[in-house]
């Protein structure tokens, strides 16, 4: 005859397969093929940038895509504008102070479908010592049914310069010409994690 423990032992084995809940699918934000980007107007022309190393995860609940959540990090001072001034610049105490602020980030806090392929992510995004809640619109670019690599168009409010203190000098501010708004690009692939 088994033992009481023993017993219970062989009873959750058995019953273990039916009762397994489906574990989150985490995917790692691929770099090489993935794209921040941001645009800002400057009297007559637009500023083209983009941000060449950032890293992130995503856990998807497929049953359940309220539970599923995001997070990102860009390191401030691969940023790139085309020219080396600029970016040197940008990344100096006048403006983004790498030293000081070497990442921007963004954590997710909730999730909600919109549609078959599209969703909303509420999270909490900090640049430059500043956080603010902003909303993602992700709209899968991929099969859903592919569960390797998961392909995302990112679009969400310009943000302003202004609510990140990122500003200029006065004097700067006024000869420069750029805009307090700056639009955001973001497609991201990623690679599920085995």
């Amino acid at each position: 005859m088994l033992l009481p423990a023993k017993r219970l032992l062989i009873f959750i084995a058995a019953i273990a397969p039916a009762c397994t809940v489906a574990a989150n699918e985490e995917y790692k934000l691929d770099q090489s093929r993935s794209t921040i980007a941001f645009t800002a107007h400057q009297y007559l022309g637009t500023t083209h940038g983009k941000f060449g190393k950032f890293s992130g995860k995503i856990d998807i609940d497929r049953e359940h895509p309220e539970n599923s959540s995001v997070t990102a990090k860009i390191d401030v001072a691969s940023i790139d504008t085309r020219i080396q001034k600029r970016d040197n610049h940008l990344r100096s105490p006048e403006f983004f102070n790498v030293e000081k602020f070497p990442e921007i980030t963004f954590k997710s806090r909730n999730v909600t479908r919109t549609g078959p392929q599209s969703g909303d992510i509420a999270g909490d995004l900090t640049m430059h010592g500043v956080t603010k809640q902003i909303v993602l619109h992700v709209k899968l670019l991929t099969p859903a049914s592919d569960t390797k690599q998961t392909h995302w168009a990112v679009t969400t409010e310009p943000l302003k310069r202004r609510d990140f203190n990122l500003m200029f000098s006065q004097g700067a501010e006024a000869i420069s010409g750029i805009s307090q708004t700056v639009a955001i690009e973001i497609e991201i692939e990623a690679t599920r994690v085995q």
